[in-house]
């Protein structure tokens, strides 16, 4: 694997809150090596581990992104639902900042089939062929088209399982991760004190409630992701 360097600052982390875990009484004691003290009552992220497990995520995704792989970003919380797709369509990443429908992944035939439909019906909208059918039928296919573009617009390119998952809340997202783990898919977690550091195949720790904690560490494996095309290009 390529090891980079990716400008992870502590000062800059410190200033995002990233460093800021869960209360003491709501905690995973597997998270202990990645806690560095308490402060009033909440546990104290160590951000030397957390530069530490950045740098190798923003190494692994650098290489894939070198060679063409395909990444998703999971995260359903609503204040961090628009860096979610900002930073996902900016590192041209598939995305889902909505509700996780189970069997998204392990039930892919079943999902590729309904993401036929919604292009399908995308393409009939476009080209105004929904506007010429009874009120009726019009009505409820564009209602069908609306939910499938809340639900699944952020997958709505994506022709097979993505190389590599990205989960910016595992405790929220665990469907999404024993997904990815039955079907071996290689995951990212940002993860918070509460959260366990095992099932992921790096584990960020992180604040995973503040805005800024979930952008900056986005913004890094982004930067990263979009990096990888470019330095296979310089090098052909």
């Amino acid at each position: 694997m390529t090891r980079r360097y990716w400008n992870i600052n502590l000062e800059e982390m410190m200033e995002a809150g990233v460093h800021f875990g869960h209360g003491t009484s709501k905690w995973n004691p597997r998270m202990a090596p990645y806690i560095s003290s308490k402060r009033k009552g909440i546990h104290i992220i160590n951000l030397i581990r957390t530069a530490r497990f950045l740098s190798e995520a923003c190494n692994l995704v650098f290489d894939a992104g070198s060679r063409g792989k395909q990444f998703l970003i999971v995260g359903n919380k609503n204040k961090a639902a628009d860096s979610i797709a900002r930073a996902a369509i900016r590192a041209r990443c598939h995305y889902v900042n909505n509700k996780w429908i189970g069997g998204m992944l392990t039930n892919w035939y079943t999902t590729e089939t309904i993401l036929h439909k919604f292009r399908d019906l995308r393409t009939e909208q476009k080209i105004e062929r929904l506007n010429r059918l009874p009120k009726r039928d019009s009505a409820m296919l564009k209602r069908q088209l609306s939910h499938l573009q809340t639900y699944l617009g952020g997958i709505k390119y994506m022709m097979g399982l993505p190389d590599i998952v990205i989960i910016v809340d595992q405790q929220e997202e665990y469907t999404t991760l024993r997904e990815c783990i039955i079907l071996g898919i290689p995951t990212i977690c940002l993860i918070d004190t509460n959260c366990d550091p095992d099932l992921a195949d790096i584990s960020i720790p992180a604040n995973d409630d503040a805005i800024a904690s979930i952008r900056l560490i986005l913004n890094k494996l982004v930067f990263a992701i979009c990096e990888g095309p470019s330095s296979y290009i310089r090098n052909t």
